[in-house]
């Protein structure tokens, strides 16, 4: 067995817009329903996990997890610009006293991609005074946070959100490569980490950072300074820019194979996910130490990995793979404070719909009904050991 240190924390990892369901009033939901739009289905009810977290939340702490990383929906707080719900504060409160009640620690998220339309409307990232909206935000999530939350995430993956914002269909975020990201965006995502962090600077025991998409980007021989570039602004400027950051999240699914025309296609053969994503749990360790080595050794957190299958039994094998690999990383001195899976439930995955299922658990589309798969209580399993099973295939 690979035991990991004391205090390791293991979990699993939601987002508003792709379980609450009905969050209309954020920039997405038009996007859903827009005519001729390339999403193949709008959220909905989504997993209608804005009534239920309490039942998500005992699931995972009955199968042996002890953190849950949620995020909050901006849309939900400040539906209009200068009006703030109080019932939506009290909500997402009622989700950290229930994480608190349960024993579970909490990971509060404020940004997962979804922004109020109003703020779209403003012109969302390049509007000169996002950064000025962003830390307002900041403060009105505040009630949320309390003084008993200690780990919060500002802005879920801005490399992916730079994408986005670069104009990019977001129906080909898991197709063949990636977009050009939009490099004032990119700046002013920057800008709006550091404004947040300043205002939560001020509370408690608040340790803060963000999350980045890791792609570990490889070359093909000759092509390792295509690599560097192609990769420089699609991944590592963000993890440069976390040092000083209290933590840095790591997010990684799979690898990327640059050529000297860019990023190669998944060969014929080669296992794939229900993301079209090559099969390749080495993808964690890798991220791990890059984020370590860019960061100049910030403590890293994962806060997402794994893998869309149909196949429970693969998302256990992928798992355990992952886990070897940042064991080793550890090993050899990388600081990582946790492991969080995604995805607690089977979600809505953006433009694929629901096709994708990430989950631990799976979710009956049309009664609700969690339906906790083997996969989830194998990782409790690892978590109460503390520890994993040595993955001996080659």
């Amino acid at each position: 067995m690979l035991h990991f240190p004391d205090g390791f924390l293991w979990g699993a990892a939601t987002a508003a817009h792709q379980i609450e369901g009905n969050n209309f009033n954020n920039d997405w939901w038009p996007r859903e329903h827009a005519p001729g739009t390339t999403i193949v289905e709008p959220s909905g009810d989504a997993c209608d996990s804005y009534h239920r977290f309490r039942e998500d939340m005992t699931l995972l702490r009955d199968a042996g997890l002890d953190t849950y990383r949620f995020s909050i929906e901006w849309s939900r707080i400040e539906p209009e610009e200068g009006f703030v719900s109080r019932a939506g504060i009290d909500h997402y409160r009622r989700m950290v006293d229930t994480a608190l009640e349960l024993g579970i620690t909490p990971m509060v998220t404020l940004m997962h991609f979804t922004v109020p339309r109003w703020f779209a409307d403003r012109g969302m990232w390049r509007s000169p005074d996002a950064a000025d909206r962003f830390a307002r935000f900041t403060e009105l999530a505040l009630p949320v946070l309390g003084d008993d939350v200690k780990w919060v995430c500002t802005i879920n993956e801005p490399n992916i959100a730079a994408m986005i914002a670069g104009g990019e269909d977001p129906a080909n975020l898991v197709a063949y490569g990636l977009p050009d990201p939009d490099l004032k965006v990119a700046d002013t995502l920057l800008e709006c980490h550091r404004r947040s962090r300043e205002v939560l600077s001020g509370v408690g025991g608040v340790r803060s950072g963000w999350t980045v998409a890791t792609q570990a980007f490889q070359p093909e021989p000759g092509c390792e300074q295509a690599a560097r570039d192609y990769g420089h602004q699609r991944d590592d400027w963000y993890l440069e820019a976390a040092r000083g950051d209290d933590w840095v999240g790591v997010q990684a699914y799979t690898r990327t194979v640059i050529g000297p025309d860019g990023p190669r296609q998944v060969p014929e053969g080669v296992e794939t996910t229900l993301t079209g994503w090559e099969y390749y749990p080495k993808a964690l360790e890798e991220g791990v130490r890059s984020a370590w080595e860019k960061t100049g050794g910030v403590p890293v957190f994962v806060t997402e990995n794994g893998m869309a299958t149909a196949d429970d039994a693969r998302r256990i094998d992928y798992t355990r793979g992952a886990l070897n690999g940042l064991h080793a990383a550890m090993a050899d001195g990388v600081e990582v404070a946790g492991y969080l899976h995604w995805s607690l439930l089977d979600n809505y995955e953006w433009a694929s719909g629901f096709r994708p299922t990430f989950g631990l658990i799976a979710v009956d589309r049309e009664t609700f009904v969690r339906t906790p798969k083997p996969s989830l209580g194998w990782l409790g399993g690892v978590a109460r050991a503390n520890a994993v099973e040595e993955d001996l295939q080659p």
